[in-house]
């Protein structure tokens, strides 16, 4: 299904405006908070470390997932939405170098809430949407969300330069107000979630890790993408050291980023096809062997170089959280998304957040063409390490009689063997379709034989 089909579905309009809004205020007010701590301070480190706030709250991921498994997902949005729209308002108190902890502690609401808000339109496009068009919905919504870098982060230093970082945050409020207004208009049929939990508090909170633990190809592209950050997080401080070596002021961030957007704008269009083409892995693949290029040509001393490293530094990121979430999606049954989708960003959220905090302190000792090259090679790792777990991942394990036990007998509980493998073609039935009728007990489920079992199935398809 593509953006046209996609578009004439009256819930994923109402959708997709609510989450255009939302996107445009996050990428104006995320980087006017780091240029704002920048003029405050003149520290780069201190601008880089806007975004170690926003990361630390994946921290506490697991229990935000146990609450949206609890809820319906729509109204839970909307909350998340009218949340954002209030935890912006102290911006406006901030003044001078003093206020600083504001901005910060703004920051941590605004990951808070992001956490939330991710888990929770994760599980919503499952309910929404059948299998096959999870991928062109998520490759859509990151186009989106990149080609608003063109102009949000523009308009946004502007604005800033014009009348202040109050004045943007009273814009990114209005943005959150209106995502608020889409979603409640919003009509999906969910089950009420509130009752269907039987396990102990503990039992449900690890059930998102424990699910991830045994789902593949889940594992390795959450490791991988675990890999990457460790490095690719240097890059929010580092921008700020390219910007001064241009020797612009901390606005002229933005440029940079709406840079990075072309390229990325260019990278949500080819996601679509290449997860068709040759599967959500491979797609991963190439975006961070492409991002790890970018890098490393970002190196160079010659601007129209640099350009053109940020362009493709900015085509490789879309391929990599598209083929991420997809799969992620597709391997998890909706009763779990979001403690699964928690899990796994608690999985990759902590090594981003030390890849942030370390980025703005090694940003003011090392030259910056130094930590680009440790990003090449960081990214390069986790390349490697997808392609030597390769085989593994073609033949996933079939986690359905652990997610049986985790999440109830839930209807449509979807068995991460049919998840994608290596370029295994999505599967035409929606997500809620009934379990397949039982095998015969001469030869025995995937479950009752073991998750072994299951993956040589998977292979020998």
């Amino acid at each position: 299904m593509g953006l046209a089909a996609l578009l004439r579905r009256t819930d994923f309009r109402l959708l997709f405006a609510g989450q255009a809004l939302s996107m445009f205020g996050d990428s104006a007010m995320l980087l006017v908070l780091a240029i704002w701590v920048k003029e405050l301070t003149g520290s780069n480190g201190a601008a880089g470390l806007t975004l170690v706030f926003v990361a630390l709250p994946s921290l506490i991921g697991p229990l935000g997932g146990w609450l949206v498994d609890r809820v319906r997902r729509r109204p839970f949005l909307v909350v998340t939405n009218v949340c954002s729209a209030v935890a912006v308002l102290p911006l406006l108190a901030v003044r001078s170098r003093e206020h600083v902890w504001l901005i910060y502690t703004v920051a941590a609401l605004y990951g808070t809430l992001l956490v939330l808000h991710v888990a929770a339109l994760n599980a919503l496009l499952k309910a929404m949407l059948p299998e096959s068009s999870l991928g062109a919905a998520n490759a859509v919504l990151q186009t989106v969300k990149e080609a608003l870098r063109l102009v949000a982060p523009l308009t946004g230093a502007a604005l800033y330069t014009v009348v202040g970082g109050a004045g943007v945050a009273l814009l990114d409020g209005l943005t959150f107000l209106g995502a608020a207004i889409a979603l409640g208009a919003l009509r999906v049929a969910e089950p009420d979630r509130s009752a269907a939990q039987q396990q102990s508090v503990r039992a449900e909170l690890v059930a998102g890790l424990t699910f991830l633990w045994r789902a593949r190809p889940l594992l390795h592209v959450t490791v991988a993408l675990a890999i990457a950050l460790l490095v690719i997080g240097i890059a929010e401080s580092v921008v700020f050291a390219i910007v001064e070596w241009l020797g612009r002021p901390p606005e002229f961030v933005g440029v940079v980023v709406a840079v990075q957007g072309i390229g990325a704008v260019l990278g949500g269009f080819a996601a679509t096809w290449l997860i068709r083409a040759a599967g959500e892995v491979p797609t991963v693949i190439v975006g961070l062997a492409t991002f790890s290029l970018g890098a490393v040509v970002m190196i160079a001393v010659w601007l129209p170089v640099v350009v053109v490293g940020v362009v493709l530094a900015g085509f490789g990121l879309p391929l990599v959280l598209v083929g991420f979430v997809t799969t992620l999606q597709r391997s998890t049954s909706g009763a779990l998304m979001g403690r699964v989708t928690t899990a796994a960003y608690l999985v990759i959220g902590i090594p981003q957040t030390v890849s942030v905090a370390l980025g703005a302190l090694l940003v003011s000792v090392l030259d910056y063409r130094l930590l680009l090259g440790v990003m090449s090679g960081g990214t390069l790792l986790a390349v490697a390490y997808l392609l030597v777990t390769g085989r593994a991942a073609a033949s996933p394990a079939d986690p359905t009689a652990s997610d049986a036990r985790l999440a109830g007998n839930v209807p449509g509980a979807m068995s991460a063997s049919r998840a994608m493998g290596w370029a295994l073609p999505p599967a035409p039935a929606p997500a809620d379709e009934p379990s397949p009728a039982p095998t015969d007990s001469s030869s025995g489920s995937p479950a009752e034989l073991g998750p072994d079992v299951g993956d040589a199935r998977v292979g020998q398809r």
